[in-house]
Parts: C-alpha cells; structure tokens; sequence
C-alpha cells in the first residue's frame, strides 16, 4: 500500500503564461506547488460563495413571493419543529 500524501500532476501551459506563473510564484516567495494550492483553495471558496450567494438570492425572492417578513420567520421556524 502506498502511504503518500501527494500526487504528482502535469499541467500543459502555453510558455507565457507558465512564465508568469513562475514570476508569480517566486514574487510571492513560494514555489509552483504552493501557488497551484493556494490558487485552488481560492477556487473552491469563490464557488462556496457563489453557491452561498445563490441560495441567498432564492431565499429573498421566495419570502417575497410567499409574503414572509422578519417578524414571522422566528414563527415559522419553531411551527416546523
């Protein structure tokens, strides 16, 4: 069984922008490796946000279709409990 924690992935760039990635990287004083984590970490919280945002956005327009105010949100939430 293998006990690595890591996996080794190759990714095809046009030269530029590998070069600026690199230059990105060494600016930020980490190596590619870590750029690629961070850059991702970003991905995944962006979209988290976009999803929380969407959710957000049905919300607001289902309480106004269904005529939902502040003072009964509290009402409805325990009549379901």
């Amino acid at each position: 069984m293998s006990t690595r924690k890591r996996v080794v992935m190759a990714i095809s760039l046009p030269p530029d922008t590998a070069d600026e990635y690199r230059r990105i990287a060494k600016a930020k004083g980490e190596n590619v490796s870590q750029f690629f984590r961070e850059m991702f970490l970003f991905y995944k919280q962006e979209k988290l946000k976009e999803e929380f945002f969407s959710m957000q956005r049905y919300g607001v327009k289902k309480t106004k279709e269904l005529k939902i105010n502040e003072k009964n949100i509290e009402k409805i939430i325990f009549e379901g409990r």
